[in-house]
């Protein structure tokens, strides 16, 4: 079916079957390759969805006071040296952990994926990991750290070392020349997926995430405390970026998602509460008020589940309850009037209103 629109002497045919072949051929990979960002007609509504979602979740850092922080930072007397370690290995970890997300998303998942819309939003989900990564640097320069220190953390504790490893592998395997079209480079692309959204961001972040949210909890770095909370927020989205994105992956490839292939997944999710866990042991060497490590491990098996659950895997852990659920409250972040004594900004545009959903804690 054609249509045509005749402008002074000029005739202009626009060819419907051609535009509907053309949305017919969007895929997530091997899909229609074009120079041109057409987004209309959407396919993967869900991704424009959660565009709008995340742009309307926007926060700067330098919005957020730090002048409590800093006080309680010199403040010896009454904060603990354990609390103190915890704030720096949170700052430490996540400085360059951000980056190695971002990273990912920018030089491996976005070149792989054909869909406009589904470069749009990880686009957005890269530029939230930049702004992640500034928070940070603002955290340190606020404290007064010696940024090496946070460097040398990556180098010198053998936990973030495997952390790191454990991601970076997969990553690295797929920046080279890969036919698609092939069912194991298909599944190493499902398994990249899966590992950065599932394994890392909605596993392997929210043991710090869990202790900085303590400590903000009892009035203790409130700065620090709700740049965590906007960026767990930000977390939540790109877990369901990278969840939604996996499972249309995996329908659009039915082949590859074999007995065998889930069951490689499971170990994979298996292998990063390995790690996780040693790591946390690492942030919290010993319990402190209102910290007990016990929780966090048992917390890391809770919601390691629940990622498995969401993306249609076995649990591995069947029946484990969470031993935070004041986390999921903390994090319903639209409620809140103000924050700090000072001005506050109000990130959420009234046209979005979307805190954490319980069912994302």
């Amino acid at each position: 079916m054609q249509k045509t629109f005749q402008i002074g002497a000029k005739t202009f045919i626009l060819d419907q079957e051609k535009a509907e072949a053309a949305f017919a051929a969007k895929k997530v990979i091997n899909g229609r390759e074009t120079m041109t960002f057409n987004l209309l007609p959407l396919k993967y509504q869900w991704a424009y969805e959660l565009y709008r979602k995340m742009k309307a979740n926007h926060w700067e850092p330098e919005d957020i006071p730090m002048g409590k922080d800093i006080e309680q930072w010199r403040d010896t007397a009454h904060v603990s040296d354990v609390e103190r370690w915890i704030i720096r290995m949170g700052i430490g970890y996540f400085s360059a952990a951000e980056g190695i997300v971002g990273d990912n998303i920018q030089h491996v998942v976005r070149e792989m994926v054909t869909a406009p819309e589904l470069k749009l939003v990880l686009g957005r989900h890269a530029h939230e990991e930049n702004i992640h990564a500034d928070s940070l640097l603002y955290m340190i320069s606020s404290l007064g750290i010696n940024p090496h220190e946070c460097e040398a953390m990556f180098e010198d504790i053998p936990t973030i070392v495997r952390k790191n490893e454990f991601v970076t592998k997969t990553s690295h395997s797929l920046r080279r020349d890969l036919d698609l079209t092939k069912p194991e480079n298909k599944k190493l692309l499902a398994k990249n997926i899966f590992i950065f959204g599932q394994c890392m961001e909605g596993t392997q972040f929210y043991g710090l995430f869990g202790m900085v949210l303590s400590l903000y909890r009892q009035n203790k770095f409130p700065g620090i405390g709700q740049m965590f909370r906007y960026t767990l927020r930000d977390e939540s989205n790109h877990i369901e970026v990278f969840r939604n994105l996996f499972m249309d992956l995996v329908e659009e490839n039915r082949e590859i998602w074999t007995a065998e292939f889930k069951e490689e997944l499971r170990q994979t999710m298996a292998e990063a509460i390995t790690l996780e866990k040693e790591f946390i042991k690492d942030c919290l060497p010993v319990n402190a008020v209102g910290l007990r490590l016990d929780d966090f491990l048992t917390y890391i098996d809770f919601i390691a589940d629940r990622r498995l659950e969401g993306c249609g895997l076995a649990l591995l852990n069947p029946g484990v309850k969470n031993p935070l659920p004041w986390l999921a409250e903390m994090m319903d972040i639209k409620k809140e009037q103000n924050f700090f004594e000072g001005r506050v900004t109000e990130y959420q545009k009234s046209s979005a209103l979307a805190g954490t959903d319980d069912a994302d804690l």
